[in-house]
């Protein structure tokens, strides 16, 4: 029914993916899959162009009320519709979480290596920023050191912003782990702000649990967003929910809103509906074809990449590959864009401890994975010589 081996033209789309590097080169970087969205999206955004007026859009009840559903049938965690705030995306999202606690002298705890927007957001608001780094495992896989994690805070820190499924390490952290970091953070007061984007992307055997459902008292002190945008391919229509149970923090999030932020646009109402409401069958197929790639990504880069090595992802369609014994000269980023001609995203940029990684977006037809990954090793071997 879905064929996800088809590469689209996307040149010609105005695509940020495809129009970074020059012509020859591969991208393999950006967080966006080279797969067509479902088509029931499609043809709810057909229908809804062909109406023809794009006025000022009302509140969406009936995807409140699927998004409701959504997190009670998928993890058990009963969410009222009105705990619900809509914004134009989850970078935004923890932003405005940054802005709504900002205040002289407050700081934001982030674990490092993580998605690059993690690092700038606190001082986007005003706010310090403080990290801990998660520990690299000898399989190449990340754990957290929870009394690092624990002596990282201090009286200034007012906000921990959580990542899970991580970008880019992959990891899908377990329930011990989330109880573990809840309980410190309730402890310090903390409140939590967890990107939960990539929930829907996960593999056999790491179940997403949400932060928040734990329990009553976590859920209240927690802000979670998530989108149906990595998950269904629409990142373009900037369609994202930010979770609040608790009215008082939903309200100094509401009024960081003010003035910038103004519920979604019409378009990313009726696709991220029509996601949620049809778009099961894809995704189900697209999560096979997911781990078809990954699995044949990690046993390539494992024994056909000398000096590569990558732990497989519990989680996303991002690999975190660790090039540190590799024979490149200089930077690896560099080292592959201009010696294999594929676009990576550069380890340095994801903060303390990405030094001599990549990270390797493999939400893409088999054909260009391989092609991607045949050109990496052609230029190691040479490299080698």
């Amino acid at each position: 029914m879905f064929d996800f081996d088809i590469l689209p033209d996307r040149r010609a789309s105005d695509s940020v993916k495809w129009h970074r590097f020059e012509s020859d080169v591969l991208p393999m970087w950006v967080a966006d899959m080279d797969f067509r969205s479902p088509e029931a999206v499609m043809q709810v955004l057909q229908q809804r162009v062909e109406h023809g007026i794009f006025g000022y859009p009302m509140d969406p009840p009936e995807l409140r009320e699927v998004v409701v559903q959504r997190m009670a049938e998928r993890y058990g965690w009963k969410i009222a519709a009105s705990d619900i705030v809509f914004v134009p995306g989850v970078v935004a999202g923890f932003n405005l979480v940054c802005r709504a606690l900002a205040g002289e002298g407050n700081a934001a705890l982030v674990q490092t290596p993580v998605y690059p927007p993690f690092l700038q957001a606190p001082a986007n608001a005003g706010m310090e920023r403080q990290e801990m780094r998660l520990t690299l495992m000898p399989d190449g896989s990340y754990s957290i050191d929870f009394d690092a994690f624990e002596d990282a805070i201090d009286e200034r820190t007012k906000l921990f912003i959580l990542c899970n499924p991580h970008n880019p390490v992959g990891r899908v952290f377990t329930k011990d782990e989330l109880e573990r970091m809840a309980e410190i953070c309730l402890r310090h007061r903390l409140t939590i702000c967890a990107d939960e984007i990539h929930s829907d992307l996960v593999f056999p055997g790491h179940p997403h649990i949400p932060i928040a459902s734990l329990d009553v008292e976590v859920a209240k002190r927690t802000i979670t967003l998530i989108a149906p945008s990595k998950t269904f391919n629409i990142a373009g229509l900037e369609c994202s929910v930010a979770i609040i149970p608790d009215a008082d923090l939903r309200q100094q999030f509401v009024h960081a809103c003010q003035g910038l932020v103004h519920g979604i646009n019409i378009l990313a109402q009726v696709a991220g509906l029509a996601a949620y409401k049809e778009g099961q069958p894809w995704l189900d197929a697209l999560l096979a074809y997911l781990k078809e790639n990954r699995d044949y990504l990690f046993d390539f880069v494992n024994h056909e990449l000398p000096g590569v090595h990558m732990a497989s992802p519990e989680g996303t369609y991002l690999a975190w590959l660790n090039c540190r014994q590799a024979a490149v000269d200089g930077d690896t980023f560099k080292f592959f864009l201009e010696k294999a001609r594929v676009g990576l995203n550069d380890g340095k940029d994801f903060g303390r401890g990405g030094e001599g990684f990549v990270r390797l977006n493999f939400g893409c037809p088999r054909s260009m994975l391989t092609e991607a990954l045949q050109r990496m090793k052609l230029a190691l071997m040479k490299s080698e010589k």
